[in-house]
Parts: structure tokens; sequence; C-alpha cells
């Protein structure tokens, strides 16, 4: 698609308002609503918007931004608001003097594509989206309540959460983003979304797309998807298992036919690099104090770092399939990240092992879930930060990290997550009111 294809499929479909989507930098999914009388003038010039007004962005003093849409994410939005049709772009933020915006995440994954281009690669990405639907309260608000005692894969009676699974795959097929398969997952509530493989960008969009649709679509329904990490004590919480493989000349470069395992060197050494920073990019993959609640032994949370070519106890797993599905499964990723922040800085890790060629330790083919902690020690095999503070002090001496946010969003992430530890460290919970009121 090109900015006169887009036009044009506006006239024909009757569009009348156009949404230019951007993400903030938490993830969160912001837009401007423009006539389509003004799309061309987006095209031309971008539609400036008050970037002080975003979480991350700038100061009052800096505050005139631009929104340049990218005509290859155009889509019509699969309902209408009485009646009246509407579309999407997602756009790039630039400055005034015409330059990228450095705080921009979608202009940081782009980045690290280029790098990877340069390097001979380019890195692919598909994400297993999990969430909780939820019950509403008759003011419409959310209640942490769930609505079934599911589990992995559980055909249930027929009822509003399938019907809402349903509508959001093929509301998500119209809007060109292919749904491979969605299904109940482990957990009473929990379900899960999966959708094709693409380029970096593309998925981080498709990703914001698809957590869209499902809340919209919810609405209807009455009920409230979360992608909370950890709502609910005692069960699993929800993860963003991420698949990567990089391309070289329309070949897998993670393929090696001729090495016994399949796997080539290029897999070791991206392995080895993420092993390498496993505990630097955690704040970015698991960006709340809640995603810690999630990351505990004991709820099949990949808290191991380590690496296997089958079991899913370690934090990277290399699935069975060869040749051009070769890949790697990264677990440790939570929903709540900011996606195009979690797949710069995982496939930016791995790229730095393939170019310092560092080999990955041995694989480990054992439940490491079962195995005790001597063990773990006498071979080595670390743990990832156990809270938003532990994991902010791993990243802010992460010379990487800081590489691939760039210093503003760097500076920034660690302010907003400082903070958001501060709030949290002086909160009373419930917990306490229980543990502690009779005291």
């Amino acid at each position: 698609m090109k900015a006169e294809d887009v036009l044009k499929l506006v006239e024909e479909e009757s569009i009348q308002f156009v949404r230019l989507q951007f993400s903030d930098i938490n993830g969160n999914v912001k837009n401007v609503e423009i006539p389509t009388q003004e799309l061309p003038r987006a095209f031309e010039r971008g539609i400036m918007f008050d970037g002080s007004s975003i979480e991350g962005f700038v100061r009052i003093e800096e505050s005139d931004m631009y929104l340049r849409p990218d005509p290859e994410t155009f889509a019509i939005l699969p309902w209408t608001t009485d009646g009246i049709k509407s579309a999407r772009l997602i756009c790039d933020v630039y400055k005034p003097d015409g330059t990228p915006f450095e705080g921009d995440p979608r202009y940081r994954l782009k980045l690290v594509v280029e790098k990877a281009k340069k390097m001979g690669f380019v890195p692919y990405a598909g994400p297993e989206l999990e969430f909780f639907v939820v019950p509403r309260d008759s003011k419409g608000f959310p209640v942490a309540e769930t609505l079934d005692r599911g589990s992995y894969f559980d055909l249930l009676p027929l009822n509003q959460v399938e019907s809402l699974r349903s509508e959001a795959a093929v509301a998500l097929r119209t809007m060109g983003i292919d749904v491979e398969a969605s299904h109940h997952e482990g957990a009473p509530s929990q379900h899960e979304v999966d959708f094709r493989y693409d380029e970096l960008v593309r998925t981080a969009d498709n990703t914001q797309t698809v957590k869209l649709v499902l809340k919209t679509i919810a609405i209807k329904y009455n009920l409230h998807v979360t992608f909370m990490p950890k709502p609910f004590f005692g069960i699993n919480g929800s993860g963003m298992h991420t698949h990567l493989s990089l391309f070289r000349d329309g070949e897998n470069a993670f393929h090696d036919p001729s090495a016994s395992d399949g796997l080539s060197k290029t897999l070791y050494y991206f392995v080895g690099g993420l092993i390498a920073h496993a505990k630097e990019i955690t704040a970015i993959t698991n960006p709340t104090v809640n995603s810690y609640k999630r990351l505990v032994p004991g709820y099949e949370a990949p808290v191991n770092i380590a690496w296997s070519k089958a079991n899913r106890s370690a934090l990277i797993r290399v699935p069975a399939a060869r040749g051009k599905s070769t890949r790697i499964e990264y677990r440790a990723p939570d929903p709540s990240c900011n996606t195009y922040l979690a797949l710069a800085v995982m496939v930016a890790a791995g790229l730095d092992g393939i170019e310092k060629r560092t080999d990955p330790p041995l694989p480990i083919e054992e439940n490491i879930y079962t195995m005790s902690d001597e063990k773990k020690a006498q071979i080595k095999i670390e743990s990832l930060p156990g809270s938003l503070k532990d994991a902010l002090e791993e990243m802010k001496n992460s010379t990487l990290v800081k590489e691939v946010l760039g210093e503003h969003i760097f500076r920034k992430f660690l302010e907003l997550k400082r903070r958001e530890w501060r709030e949290f460290s002086i909160s009373v919970t419930d917990w306490e009111i229980r543990r502690y009121l009779n005291v």
C-alpha cells in the first residue's frame, strides 16, 4: 500500500474518519482522529500533536510533534460508530525539524532492524499472546473474578468468551492479520491468541492491533480483556512467549541441514547473546510490578536462565521444527510489555551474541522446575530478577539496553518505573491487612 492507494480506498469505501495511532513508552495505544479530507496533508507533512501530554515523551517546551502515517498499516476498523466507517493508520513520530523522534518506540525497533540488515539478516517474530477475560459490574468496571474453571484447550459450552474469540479472529482477518489459533489457556478464564509470524515492525504493529481488537470487542459482551500478567493468586499468569528467527537471502539462518541437530552456529550465538543479556533486558520484557508475581518458581514461569532443545522449563526453547520453521522461543516476556521495545532488546541481544560469537552454555534437557537449588548452582543456572526493582538495577548498568532504547527512552523508562516501584512500596495491600490488622 502506498499513500495514493490508501486515498483511493478511503474514497471507495466511504470512510469518514481515520485514526492515526502510535504507542507511548508503556506500550499504550494512543490516537488522533482526523476527517478523511485531512489525510492528504497527513501523508505530505504529518499531523501536529502535543507530545508533552504523552507519558514518557517530551517536556512542555518541546511539545510540538508530528504523526506521519505508514500507508502499509492501513486497515478499515471492523466496527462502526453510529454507522460511520473509520479506518486506522499506525504512525511514526517526528520532530518539527523533520527528523525521527528518538523517543518513539517504533523508531527504536526500526533501528534494530536496520542493524540486522547490515549484518545480512532479516529478523522475524511471532508472539503467543495470553490474557484473562473477566466480567464487568453494573457500572461497567472490570471485576477481578474468573468466568470458568477451564484449563488447556478445553472445549467449554458455548459462551460469550468463545463468541468474543471467534469474532475477534474474524475482525483481525478483515484487518489483514491471520489468526493461526485461539484457545483456552491453562488457568481459569485465561485464553491465548496466536497470529502469523512476520518481520519485526509488522509483528509489533499486529500485536498492538490484536490487543486493541480484543479489548474493543469485549465491551460488546460486557466483558473486559486484561493483559495484566498475574491478576489472580494461586494460578498461572499470562505470558507472551516470543518466537524469533533470522533469515538471510530468503533462507532461515538458524537452520543448518549439515548439523546433527539441524541448528546453525548463528542460532547458537544468538542464544548465547540472549542468555548473556537476559537479566538486563528483563525490565523491558517484564515492565510492571505485577510482572514479577508471574516470574516465580512453581507456576511454569521461565525464571531459569538456561536453554533447551526440548523442555519448556528453560528460559529459551528450540521447538522441534526445522527448515524454514527453525526458531527459538524466548519465554520470559509478558503481555504488559511495550512490544516494540521488547522485540528490540531481545533481537539486539541475540545480534550481539552473533557479533561476539558468544557460545551458550550446554542445553539443559531435564526439568529445571524440579531441580534442587544446589544442583542449579552446581551447573551455574542463574535466575531472572525477582522484582521490578532488581530488574531496573540490572538495566541501569546495561550498555546494550541504553544503546537500543536511546538516551531519551532509557532515562524516561527508568524514571517512570522507579516511580512505579516507590508507589508500590508505600501501598498497603489486602494481604497486609489480612496478615497484620490483628497485630
